[in-house]
Parts: C-alpha cells; sequence; structure tokens
C-alpha cells in the first residue's frame, strides 16, 4: 500500500512530467510553423546545424551548462531544475523525430499553430511550476543576474533573449516574422493562461534538491 506521502510525492513528479510534455509540445508547435523560432529556439536550431545534432539534444546541453551557472551564482537547484532540463529536449526530440505535429507551409496556419503552442507552453508551465519544485534553468539564470547586475528583470531578460537570437540566428537558426510573434506574444498569452488555471506563480513556495538531502538526513538521523 501507497503511504499518503509517498502518493503526494508520485503526483507531484506525475504532474511536473506531464506538465513538460506539454511544454515540449507547445516549442515543436512553434518548430513546425515554420515562421520564425522564439529567441531560445533560435539558438538550439542553430547550434544543432553548428554541431550536428538534434535540438532536443542542443536544449539539453545548454539546459546543463546554465544549470551549472545557476549553482556557481549561488541560486538553488530543484528537481524541477532537473527534470526541465533533461525531459523538455527528450520529449522535443520524440515529437520532431516521429512527426507528431504537422510542419505548416503557409504563413497565416503557422501563425495560427504558433499561437496554440504558445498557449500550451503556458499551461505546460503552469503544470510544472505549481508542484513547487523549482523553475527551468533559464529562469535561474534570470533570477541570478537581477540580483547581481541590479537591473530590471525585463532588461536582463530582453538582453539574454537578444543575445541567444543573435547567437542563434548567426549559427544558422530560423529567425523569422513567427519570432516577432513569439516576443510579442508568449508574455501575455502565458499570462492569460496563468489567469485562466486562478494560478499565482509568485505564491509558489519551492522545495530544492539541498532541502530534501538534508531532511533525508534528518529522518535516516531519527530512525536509528
Amino acid at each position: 500500500m501507497i503511504h499518503p506521502t509517498e502518493r503526494h510525492i508520485l503526483y507531484r513528479f506525475v504532474r511536473m512530467i506531464i506538465g513538460f510534455s506539454i511544454f515540449a509540445a507547445g516549442i515543436v508547435m512553434t518548430i513546425n510553423a515554420n515562421i520564425g523560432l522564439g529567441p531560445w529556439d533560435v539558438f538550439h536550431q542553430g547550434l544543432a546545424k553548428t554541431i550536428g545534432i538534434t535540438i532536443g539534444q542542443a536544449s539539453i546541453g545548454m539546459g546543463l551548462v546554465i544549470v551549472v551557472m545557476d549553482f556557481v551564482f549561488g541560486e538553488k537547484i530543484g528537481w524541477g531544475t532537473l527534470g526541465n532540463m533533461m525531459f523538455i529536449g527528450l520529449f522535443i526530440d520524440f515529437y520532431m523525430l516521429n512527426g507528431i505535429i504537422p510542419e505548416q507551409n503557409i504563413f497565416w496556419i503557422g501563425v495560427v499553430q504558433v499561437l496554440i503552442g504558445l498557449f500550451l507552453i503556458g499551461v505546460g508551465s503552469f503544470l510544472y511550476i505549481s508542484v513547487g519544485l523549482g523553475c527551468g534553468p533559464r529562469d535561474g539564470l534570470m533570477v541570478a543576474l537581477v540580483k547581481r547586475m541590479k537591473r530590471p528583470v525585463g532588461m536582463v531578460r530582453g538582453s539574454i533573449e537578444g543575445i541567444v537570437l543573435v547567437a542563434g540566428w548567426l549559427l544558422g537558426g530560423h529567425v523569422g516574422l513567427g519570432t516577432l510573434v513569439i516576443v510579442l506574444s508568449i508574455g501575455p498569452l502565458i499570462q492569460f493562461t496563468f489567469r485562466l488555471f486562478r494560478f499565482d506563480v509568485a505564491a509558489v513556495e519551492h522545495e530544492f534538491i539541498d532541502e530534501d538531502i538534508r531532511a533525508l538526513g534528518r529522518r535516516m538521523k531519527n530512525h536509528r
């Protein structure tokens, strides 16, 4: 019989994985719309083309680099942070390599697909952030730089995305009108999604790996 605490933990992890799968589906919808990618996906695609790997593998590799940077900057790492790094890239490759999400060749249909994809990214974000196991590596990097640079979050996020967009374009990533659609729409659509689910992201109290390790150590000591 599963203990209630274990059932709760299992529920949170399953919900988190479902969130990653939906988030990745949203990303692939924006990629297969063929009208231009979001800044990070431009970089992942350019990196994938340059070194001969999949976009999912590029996402995982860059995620690992950013997790290390987050750790060096003193940001706490959660299981959700590591899961984001690994599972979103795996799901991206699963969807793309199996042709699950259609590719578009008509611009206005591509725009519709991008907007649906951004909505799915919002739903996926809600599911995995709401379990309180830590945010994604890129969000952690943004927070770390805001703390150190003493600049507004919008400026820092814009600077990061501007740098990765230019770098990805130079590496051969697809920049188009869809890129502008994504940049202008992703914030409002995610905000709409959170409001739809009545989700206050600021109210989430995250658990981090170091806290779990200390708690496990205390439990082991008490059982001696």
